[in-house]
């Protein structure tokens, strides 16, 4: 891959303009099982093409796809850009109840004690001594209950200590992105966003470009809807993550792949 390298807000940090995320490696219900094996060489193949900017998050597969990245990362940490993320735990309850994974329940947890253990158990699970992002995951419905200038406060002092060299959030509002400017330096946003999902372009886009915030798209694919490669016909598992997504849905699905087959003389023509 040859491309021009872009600045991650105001981190210093260059990147190409894709990345892979690794939300599907984690496996469990959300995605079903996976072969860690085919993960990690996924994972290395990606970096042969010019990929290097990789993105993971404990809750995915409750730690095992930091696990499974890490692995896959030893002996090239130093090729990488490597974020993952905070704020979701399922150690103790909290007042934040976020949601059941596998059938863990899992919280939020934006304290900086528990900010700082979290990134701890993250470098652990990936094998490294710092994250080039760390993204705050989901933030919590009662601002009160872990103000934004704790949690900013925390992760400006990771930052510090060269555990982390960037601060990102995940899951954001336009007052939740001003919020964090004024405590610290938020380098970038990352957001659910494709060619079906746009609202970020009306309701976070102009904010991003006022303070320097980059934006990351997750799910710009539509989960795989995109590829080309999904069915009509295709069933989805019970408990499968993209039964929630409206795009998947039979009659939205079915109009979606006959896009993608008009498709087809438009690649030809414009080799794209």
């Amino acid at each position: 891959m040859s491309e021009k390298l872009i600045e991650i807000g105001k981190s210093g940090i260059m990147t190409p303009f894709l990345g892979m995320g690794t939300w599907a490696i984690g496996g469990g219900a959300w995605w079903g099982d996976n072969d860690d094996q085919i993960s990690i060489r996924t994972i290395e193949e990606a970096i042969d093409a010019g990929i290097l900017w990789f993105d993971t998050a404990p809750v995915y597969g409750l730690g095992h796809s930091e696990k499974v990245v890490g692995k896959a990362l030893k002996g090239k940490r130093h090729k990488v850009i490597l974020s993952s993320k905070c704020g979701l735990q399922w150690d103790y309850e909290t007042p934040a109840y976020h949601k059941s994974v596998d059938g863990v329940k899992v919280y939020r947890d934006l304290s900086g004690k528990a900010l700082e253990k979290q990134v701890e158990q993250s470098l652990i699970r990936l094998q490294t001594d710092y994250l080039d992002v760390c993204y705050t995951h989901w933030q919590t419905p009662d601002p009160k209950l872990y103000p934004i200038e704790e949690t900013m406060d925390t992760l400006m002092k990771l930052k510090k200590q060269g555990k982390i060299r960037a601060i990102g959030a995940s899951n954001v509002t336009e007052d939740i992105i001003r919020e964090y400017c004024r405590c610290g330096q938020l380098d970038v946003i990352q957001e659910k966003y494709s060619l079906f999902t746009r609202r970020i372009e009306k309701e976070l886009v102009p904010v991003c470009q006022e303070l320097g915030v980059s934006i990351q798209a997750y799910s710009p694919l539509e989960q795989g809807l995109l590829t080309g490669k999904a069915s009509e016909d295709r069933i989805l598992p019970e408990g499968d993550v993209r039964n929630n997504n409206p795009w998947w849905k039979p009659e939205p699905r079915k109009r979606i792949i006959a896009m993608l087959k008009g498709w087809n003389d438009l690649e030809n023509k414009y080799e794209c």
